[in-house]
């Protein structure tokens, strides 16, 4: 396990870090890249996240490196009374550094933020192909509690 991994909020200079992460994950299938070229859409949507009151991105530093992400959005709707579900979007750990507790950093700190803005529930989707991250889900307290449904647009 990893000790000093700090949870911050992300900011402009991590976003080439956080998308060469994506980029190496095969699994995704999200065509990620770490091409500078490609770095504007991804500065654009980082822009979009943080003008967005509800949405935070955050990265987990090891040594000064960036080794995880992760994405939060409070999501309020009349259901369960008015509450508001704190969703966790994006988990990525740099795969040379998993193992090592930052993913178990990044999921506690999404939980704690849960309870500080008086979240209903927690709740994340995993793709189906990662067992491994679904045991580590289910041993963090998860459930897994619904079917899920995408249908792409692009």
């Amino acid at each position: 396990m990893s000790t000093g991994v700090e949870i911050r909020a992300a900011d402009r200079s991590d976003i080439a870090a956080i998308a060469a992460m994506f980029a190496q994950d095969l699994l995704g299938g999200h065509g990620d890249s770490a091409d500078p070229a490609d770095l504007p859409a991804y500065l654009a949507a980082f822009d979009r996240i943080s003008a967005s009151p509800n949405d935070q991105l955050f990265v987990a530093v090891l040594d000064g490196e960036v080794v995880g992400t992760f994405q939060t959005t409070l999501v309020t709707s009349l259901t369960g009374k008015g509450s508001s579900n704190l969703t966790i979007e994006a988990v990525h750990t740099r795969g040379d550094m998993r193992g090592n507790g930052i993913g178990h950093a990044m999921i506690t700190h999404a939980i704690e933020q849960g309870r500080q803005t008086g979240a209903r529930l927690v709740q994340l989707m995993s793709n189906a192909t990662r067992t491994d991250a679904h045991r580590f889900y289910t041993r963090l307290g998860f459930s897994q509690s619904h079917l899920g449904f995408k249908m792409k647009l692009r």
